[in-house]
């Protein structure tokens, strides 16, 4: 009576399966490499990866994105590219099963997704010619080869029923339709499985050079402007900024400082790769509506020019009430306006036709600002310094916009280099097209930074403190409440400007048990701190800061 070995049936085709989706995987880690080596040779932007995410991020819904800044703050892009690189992954090892019974249908599996990055690269408002999509198409025809390749390697021991097989005890291959005892099992060639280690080894060897050669010659392509910004030698301020008074800065532990170190300083914007642009080369255009005299301006142009230093507080529109997306530092630059008026423009407030400014960045970021708040005597800067020292890529070196009493995304364009004039009905930037508004002012908003949410404090005198800001108009009052009694002034420390924020403290005589801590803030006009809750979309978020506390 014949015995089927029906389990190591199944064993081999387990391992034909783990082979198949290694060689998926393999061909996917293939692709991606030698896509990183051709975008070399092209620009970093054009890779699949990079591509991919920042059409991802162009067609997240306004409501996505702003939960993706609220739950991962900064490490938003980080989790976008990692949760990219996992699809891709799930994605690789059901093409190497697919491989596995229809191989050709495998490979051009993996040409597909080459078809969709290089779309992708193409359709960027940065790209600038159809070499975006080599490095798409050349990953692409890398990992469709070598999933061909290999997925002959992971079959290659030929039917399950013509197997030889081992009687037990002894190594005499015999025929599969002989009769053995329960214990005989299929063994497959010995140089199969060799030669598809081997295989897969060096196929993981050359793509691991590939990628490590592309992401040593995409590193030497910023070392340029890596090396202008070290060579930037900041020239003094004519207008210097006033000193700010000694009672502006609270030594309150907990508190933000009254100055945000530049490395804590809060980044938001859809750069999946910071541009590294060189100062040297660097250029910034300004045309448009009303300009009359069109420019074209170097760095080194705007460092001849008179520089102004201030201390401005920036909000992104994304900050929720308390949240941690406001900072204050001292910016240095050029008066926007002043350039604006050389190239003769008038603000509609005085006839002008243009009534929007449209800042591009080199990565094809559009940012749209009403021309009369550029031009209405505050401190708008184009900005080549923060806090002392040339602006850190991440912030936009060369040069980038700084206007105080609006949300950045209406404001404040990194890495710019044109400045177009036109019209609120004849264009809509980049983040009007995704429904947020047209002209957005920061909001008058306080925060509570000590203590904590949920801390334990004792008994007796508790130092409540943190910061309010209402940039263009000031701060003008401070109050606290605890649990649902009476409005209670703080102590305001010191204005610098309106343009900053300001510290308060308020010592609270606290009580054993559970309270909760309300903040609000008045500011220059005379305007209180909304109640009304609204979240950030479309003009900033609203309502005052709470937290609660366990006093023991």
């Amino acid at each position: 009576m014949r015995q089927e070995p029906s389990t190591s049936r199944r064993g081999i085709r387990w391992v034909r399966r783990a082979r198949a989706a290694l060689s998926g995987l393999l061909a996917g880690y293939a692709a991606l490499a030698f896509a990183e080596l051709v975008s070399a040779f092209v620009r970093p932007q054009a890779g699949p990866v990079v591509a991919v995410g920042s059409a991802a991020i162009d067609r997240t819904p306004a409501p996505l994105k702003d939960w993706a800044i609220r739950h991962f703050g900064t490490d938003d892009k980080l989790v976008l590219q990692l949760g990219i690189l996992a699809a891709l992954a799930v994605l690789a090892i059901l093409l190497g099963l697919l491989a596995l019974a229809h191989r050709r249908t495998g490979a051009a599996g993996v040409l597909v997704f080459g078809v969709v990055g290089a779309a992708a690269a193409l359709s960027r408002p940065d790209s600038t010619s159809a070499a975006d999509a080599l490095p798409s198409v050349a990953g692409a025809l890398a990992g469709g080869l070598l999933l061909h390749w290999l997925a002959g390697r992971s079959a290659a021991t030929g039917p399950l029923d013509a197997a030889p097989v081992v009687r037990p005890g002894g190594d005499r291959p015999v025929a599969a339709d002989d009769t053995v005892g329960p214990a005989a099992t299929p063994r497959e060639p010995g140089w199969d499985r060799r030669g598809f280690l081997v295989a897969a080894t060096a196929a993981a060897a050359a793509s691991t050079g590939a990628g490590a050669l592309g992401r040593s010659l995409n590193g030497s392509r910023g070392r340029d402007a890596v090396a202008s910004r070290a060579n930037v030698v900041l020239p003094a301020p004519g207008s210097p900024a006033t000193p700010a008074p000694g009672g502006a800065r609270l030594r309150i532990p907990g508190v933000s400082p009254f100055m945000t170190p530049t490395e804590d300083f809060y980044r938001v914007d859809t750069a999946l790769v910071v541009p590294k642009v060189d100062a040297t080369t660097w250029r910034l255009r300004i045309h448009g509506k009303g300009v009359t005299r069109p420019v074209s301006l170097s760095f080194d142009d705007l460092l001849r020019r008179e520089l102004v230093e201030r201390d401005i507080t920036l909000t992104c529109v994304s900050n929720e009430v308390g949240g941690p997306y406001v900072g204050n530092a001292r910016w240095i630059g050029v008066r926007l306006a002043d350039l604006l008026a050389e190239c003769g423009v008038t603000p509609p407030s005085k006839g002008g036709p243009a009534d929007q400014l449209v800042a591009r960045s080199v990565d094809g970021m559009t940012i749209g600002s009403p021309v009369d708040d550029v031009m209405d005597g505050r401190d708008a800067l184009l900005a080549v310094g923060m806090n002392g020292r040339p602006l850190p890529f991440e912030h936009g070196f060369p040069v980038r916009m700084v206007v105080p009493g609006l949300y950045g995304y209406v404001s404040a364009c990194k890495w710019i280099q044109d400045i177009e004039l036109t019209t609120f009905d004849a264009y809509d930037p980049y983040w009007v097209k995704r429904d947020w508004a047209r002209r957005a002012p920061v909001k008058t908003q306080s925060r509570i930074d000590t203590p904590k949410p949920f801390a334990r404090p004792r008994a007796g005198t508790v130092m409540v403190a943190g910061v309010a800001w209402a940039q263009h108009r000031g701060v003008r009052e401070v109050e606290v409440r605890v649990d649902d009694g009476p409005w209670q002034r703080a102590h305001l420390a010191a204005e610098d400007t309106v343009d900053t924020w300001r510290q308060w403290s308020f010592p609270w005589q606290a009580d054993k048990g559970g309270h909760t801590l309300t903040v609000r803030a008045t500011d220059g006009t005379g305007q209180v701190q909304t109640a009304r809750r609204a979240r950030t979309i479309p003009d900033g978020a609203s309502g005052r800061h709470s937290v609660v506390v366990t006093v023991d």
